[in-house]
């Protein structure tokens, strides 16, 4: 594989990284002023529509086209929310970001702001992350202190206050409406759309949301330009007229059963086993790989076979996954029962799921009673048809629920079934060998802990 020269992390293992003064001795901040002097939020809208940037939350939208949305005759005010909540298993890219980088995230979040005529951001934060809290907190005050934030940024007349904001630890603030009503300081149940936060969000006013990651690629377009942005990646499929391509490097978290976990840039489209093999140092302990979560574990699973998909938005997508996620790689070696794998997703998803929707209430609720039986020893075969009911049925997809998070928590169900069902039915035959070909309903086990 060609080497691949990090920028989104340059800063890592750079004493005071986090400083202004060595930011600037990077180069950061010194496209800003001219860009607020030079240009409207128009053209920086347009300039980051050229370049393909899609949104790093997991979504991968369109980060340019995202702003669009927003009216253009409004009258303001007008909000950014950063989604730091970073509450995907297995996911710490934004972390690195904002412990080690932290004015390169307020440099795209400045500029984004600028282009969408925001005058306040919000970074909102995982509670979990004190760390990256005075980090950022303390860039922000050099900010200020520098004139980089506050009233008349630099002289240019653009004006803009940003403010940290602490989450509650709870995994549904990910998602942007949920975000948005735990900033108002309600309880963080998604809102139904439309309408959208483009139109409604913070506070009712229009609103944009985008990850830290993505912040940090907006300042490095406007560093070095569309053309260098599009020059990494993978192109667009000129067959398919949905896949706009996948530009930019990426931030990839690498975790489970390999030799040197990480997190990891490259450009988009790197295999999955290139990972594993020239970043992570292959499967440790000599052993064989069995499967990977490609992008946390609300995307699904690759078997060993599928390690030389693509990782970029499209690649997961043709193996049976619900796509690139966060890019939170985690590998499981053979000895790792998918069974086990399976019950703990579902039992993470059964605690997370707000309950404001039934079916993924019930949904996770009933598919956690089930692995819970089948690893009592109390399985049926038909258990398995059932699960893949449940996970056929409820989400967004089917039109069933308000959020993404019921799709999260049936893709793993999917998946694991689907791709390992002779393991599955091995487990139960095993373990329930006078019963696992019953049909008839069975008592449900009590659940202790869930929530």
């Amino acid at each position: 594989m060609t080497p691949f020269k990090p920028v989104l992390l340059e800063a890592v293992g750079i004493p005071d990284s986090y400083t202004l003064a060595s930011y600037r001795n990077r180069g950061g901040y010194a496209p800003l002023e001219g860009l607020l002097r030079e240009k409207q939020p128009a053209e920086v809208v347009e300039m980051v529509k050229a370049s393909g940037l899609r949104g790093r939350g997991g979504a991968g939208f369109s980060t340019g086209l995202k702003w669009t949305f927003l009216p253009k005759d409004h009258p303001g005010p007008i909000y950014l929310c950063v989604n730091a909540d970073e509450s995907e298993p297995g996911t710490f890219n934004n972390r690195f970001l904002m412990e080690d980088d932290p004015h390169q995230v307020l440099e795209g979040t400045i500029i984004s702001s600028f282009a969408t005529r925001a005058s306040t951001a919000y970074i909102y934060l995982r509670y979990e992350y004190p760390h990256a809290w005075n980090r950022l907190q303390g860039a922000i005050d050099e900010c200020y202190a520098a004139g980089l934030l506050g009233q008349n940024i630099l002289g240019t007349g653009f004006s803009l206050d940003i403010y940290l904001h602490r989450g509650a630890a709870a995994y549904i603030c990910g998602e942007e409406t949920g975000l948005i009503e735990s900033l108002e300081g309600k309880r963080a149940w998604p809102r139904i759309k439309p309408p959208f936060p483009a139109i409604e969000g913070v506070f009712r006013k229009p609103t944009v949301v985008n990850n830290v990651e993505t912040m940090a690629c907006v300042a490095q377009i406007a560093r070095r330009g569309v053309d260098w942005f599009k020059s990494i990646g993978v192109p667009a499929d000129p067959t398919n007229p949905r896949d706009p391509g996948s530009y930019g490097p990426k931030l990839y978290c690498l975790s489970g059963h390999v030799e040197k976990p990480g997190c990891y840039e490259a450009p988009l489209g790197i295999t999955l086993r290139e990972l594993v093999d020239d970043f992570g140092g292959g499967v440790w302990k000599g052993r064989k790989a069995k499967a990977a979560i490609p992008g946390g574990i609300s995307m699904g699973l690759f078997t060993e076979a599928e390690f030389d998909t693509p990782l970029d938005f499209a690649g997961p997508g043709r193996v049976g996954c619900l796509g690139l996620g966060t890019a939170a790689v985690v590998v499981l070696d053979e000895t790792v029962s998918i069974v086990d794998f399976l019950h703990n997703s579902c039992r993470f998803f059964a605690h997370e799921s707000c309950g404001q929707c039934t079916p993924c209430r019930e949904g996770t609720s009933w598919s956690l009673r089930m692995l819970e039986r089948i690893r009592a020893g109390q399985g049926r075969l038909k258990d398995l048809d059932l699960l893949l009911e449940i996970g056929n049925t409820m989400g967004m997809m089917p039109g069933s629920t308000i959020c993404g998070l019921a799709d999260g928590a049936a893709w793993p169900i999917k998946n694991a079934i689907n791709k390992f069902r002779g393991e599955f039915e091995d487990y139960i035959k095993r373990t329930n060998p006078e019963g696992w070909m019953v049909t008839d309903p069975v008592a449900a086990l009590q659940i202790v802990g869930a929530h």
